[in-house]
């Protein structure tokens, strides 16, 4: 699996594989050569889900509650 936009996939779908990738590893069935390919494909499907969940918190936005207890409006994200 290449990496690049043209090869992008779902977040589910490269999480998916590379929970496959880790049991095939974890199992110990492959090859030399084929555990460092897995291996090689496992860091770009882990780059791309923590590259999406980087861009899905970015777009959340907190609900801000007015004196009221009314919801007036939402601010960025704030992981700190």
């Amino acid at each position: 699996m290449e990496s690049g936009p043209e090869n992008a996939v779902s977040f589910e779908v490269a999480l998916a594989r590379l929970e496959k990738i880790v049991h095939q590893l974890e199992a110990g069935d492959a090859t030399l050569e084929e555990s460092i390919d897995l291996y090689s494909e496992g860091q770009r499907l882990k780059a791309q889900c923590e590259a999406k969940l980087a861009g899905a918190t970015a777009r959340i936005e907190a609900i801000v509650v007015g004196a009221g207890g009314n919801a007036v409006g939402t601010t960025p994200f704030d992981a700190a």
